[in-house]
């Protein structure tokens, strides 16, 4: 199990602190839904490292730990997505987190399942939470970490096909996909960020590299 590192040592200005947030919304029928797929990759990252989301602050659930030196704070904002971006600049802003050390998690409909696309900056691309963490920041400039979940079917509404359930074939293959997400958390943590766009930004079926 990994030191947890205590709260005031990890608000200090000069601690260094990475923030990892994933996006969804809070609620036990939101739990298994597309849209959550941020917060289904925190939980795995969490359970990977035996981390646990005990404390609430700025409207979110918080867990913190130590991955190779790097003290961590894990998020996942119970604002309601559309909303993410109060709970998210509160943090930034708390912890004293640079936006490079800033990684968001969140899903992403122009991607199919499987894929994963890990990003140093850019716009929402229609993503309501991620559009709420920008206009908050003030700023585009924060790496993230798109999960596709594929376009719905035929003429569904975008907006209902992201709030339902994954499917049961879909689960199915979500799990290599989680796995493959928590290496490429882990990748971002200790080897940064061109690293992990290097050897993640491709589909699920390639080889998955060694993160170290």
């Amino acid at each position: 199990m990994h030191r947890l590192p205590s709260i005031q040592s990890i608000s200090s200005p000069d601690s260094h602190a990475i923030l990892l947030a994933g996006l969804g919304n809070p609620g036990r029928e939101h739990k298994e839904n597309r849209h959550n797929v941020g917060f289904i990759v925190i939980d795995a990252f969490c359970q990977a490292l035996q981390i646990r989301l005990t404390r609430v602050q700025s409207k979110a659930l918080l867990g913190f730990g130590i991955l190779a030196d790097h003290k961590l704070i894990i998020a996942k904002p119970q604002t309601y997505m559309n909303l993410s971006g109060q709970s998210i600049a509160s943090l930034v802003n708390f912890y004293k987190i640079p936006l490079t050390q800033l990684l968001v998690i969140h899903d992403d409909l122009d991607l199919p399942l499987g894929t994963l696309r890990i990003r140093p900056s850019g716009g929402s691309a229609g993503q309501k939470g991620l559009a709420s963490i920008i206009q908050k920041l003030g700023s585009q400039d924060f790496p993230r970490l798109r999960v596709g979940i594929g376009r719905p079917p035929g003429q569904m509404d975008a907006a209902a096909y992201v709030l339902q359930d994954f499917s049961p074939m879909e689960q199915e293959l979500l799990k290599p996909v989680l796995e493959r997400a928590v290496k490429a958390v882990q990748a971002f943590i200790t080897e940064g960020l061109e690293y992990t766009m290097n050897h993640f930004n491709n589909t699920l079926h390639e080889e998955t590299p060694n993160a170290g």
